[in-house]
């Protein structure tokens, strides 16, 4: 029965930061768009080649006058 005097008042503190939690994503904007990321993982982007990382420029030799 003592034990109930701690878990009680522990319970509605441990529900009060839940609630403060999902209203504070809500106010966020954490469940603003549930769409997206649902439908980038069904389609394939197309147009666009995938990317490794290194650009483009980066793998042309440049002049260097001083080697010249």
């Amino acid at each position: 029965m003592d034990s109930l005097y701690l878990l009680i008042p522990l319970a509605i503190i441990l529900v009060a930061l839940a609630v403060w939690a999902l209203f504070w994503a809500v106010r966020s904007g954490q469940y603003d768009d549930l769409d997206t990321d649902s439908r980038r993982i069904l389609f394939d982007d197309q147009d666009h080649p995938p990317t490794t990382g290194k650009r483009s420029e980066d793998s042309l030799p440049t002049a260097d006058p001083r080697n010249e």
